[in-house]
């Protein structure tokens, strides 16, 4: 659907602008269940980080055997992706609606979910699964650092089509016009969850993948190390097409910028631990 705008004073009058009317909802079941392009958008996700880990466990360049895999992909959609983004996105971009309805925390679908609450909530389920099957943590971070970006991709794909987390205002050609975002004058914007689609996603696995394939990369906790700092600044450059959430720090900070620039921290945090063991093994760089 393409609708002229004539009532923003910054936009020019002669251009039109895509108007978002995706429905998020493939079909209906009972009552708030459906069946969402969210849920199919994050299936595929889980499916393409299966079927990457699957090759590289028969490889034998991931610890978690073929015929254990598909539980632990399980245990890391329940407990880390779905559980720690849903509670991410309540501590650290609702807190506010969770104080005042408690209940909130169990609607999952008005949405809402913290790709950084997911991380913090993989890496518990790997630390649980590296002590519990003796295997090497860094191993299991690496090989999902890997797979990741596939679920990202998908996930922004999501958000477009959910018409959630829409982008600041602009006059760009391939600007959107969220209905979802306006009260009384439609604003054409970035359609910034298509530019982290492409970032967190395509462009993310790409380099990755190209660090992997170096004889450095192949270290473990190379990839960890590298997925937290390139997503870190892929997500920070992107903050600045997103529209930010109500809180701003010093004037321009985001959240999301904030806790990405902690994701570098705790890349360095990693490289750190990494060199102080290969010192103590007596491993030379």
């Amino acid at each position: 659907m393409i609708l002229p705008i004539f009532q923003h004073s910054a936009i020019p009058l002669s251009l039109s602008f895509y108007v978002h009317n995706l429905n998020p909802v493939i079909f209906h079941l009972w009552g708030p269940l459906a069946v969402r392009w969210y849920g199919i958008a994050y299936l595929l996700g889980f499916l393409s980080g299966y079927l990457l880990l699957l090759q590289m466990s028969k490889r034998g360049e991931f610890a978690v055997p073929p015929q254990e895999l598909g539980n632990f992909i399980i245990h890391i959609a329940i407990y880390g992706v779905f559980l720690g983004g849903r509670l991410g996105y309540v501590l650290f971009y609702a807190w506010d609606i969770f104080i005042h309805d408690p209940l909130f925390l169990f609607r999952v679908w008005e949405g809402g979910m913290a790709s950084h609450g997911g991380m913090i909530g993989v890496i518990l389920v790997i630390l649980w699964t590296a002590w519990k099957k003796k295997i090497s943590f860094w191993n299991l971070t690496d090989g999902l650092a890997l797979a990741a970006p596939a679920g990202l991709f998908f996930g922004r794909i999501a958000n477009f089509i959910n018409g959630e987390l829409w982008g600041r205002p602009t006059d760009v050609a391939w600007a959107v016009i969220f209905p979802q975002a306006e009260d009384l004058t439609p604003t054409p914007r970035h359609p910034s969850q298509l530019y982290e689609a492409c970032g967190e996603g395509l462009l993310l696995f790409a380099l990755l993948w190209l660090i992997r394939r170096t004889a450095w990369g192949k270290r473990e906790g190379v990839l960890s190390a590298a997925f937290l700092i390139l997503y870190a600044i892929v997500r920070i450059a992107s903050e600045f097409f997103r529209e930010p959430d109500s809180t701003i720090y010093f004037g321009w900070l985001t959240k999301g910028q904030l806790y990405s620039s902690v994701m570098v921290a705790a890349a360095v945090v990693v490289i750190a631990i990494k060199r102080l063991w290969q010192r103590n093994d007596g491993i030379k760089e």
